[in-house]
């Protein structure tokens, strides 16, 4: 548990240390991303970005867990 920890820590500040590329990346604007705009309301859910965070994050814990 604390291997995952630190790892997470870790993603976080390298994140964190490259957010401006990380903005110009698509994430939160991919296809399948379901948006709807109103008047006064906006409805945002991030379908295909939560699934492929979810598939990265699943291949990185998969592959800690084999070594």
């Amino acid at each position: 548990m604390s291997r995952a920890l630190i790892m997470a820590g870790i993603v976080l500040v390298l994140a964190g240390l490259f957010w401006g590329v990380l903005k110009t990346l698509p994430f939160g604007r991919l296809p399948g991303d379901i948006v709807v705009h109103k008047k006064n309301f906006t409805l945002y859910v991030p379908v295909m970005t939560s699934l492929l965070l979810s598939l990265a994050a699943s291949a990185v814990f998969w592959f800690l867990s084999k070594r």
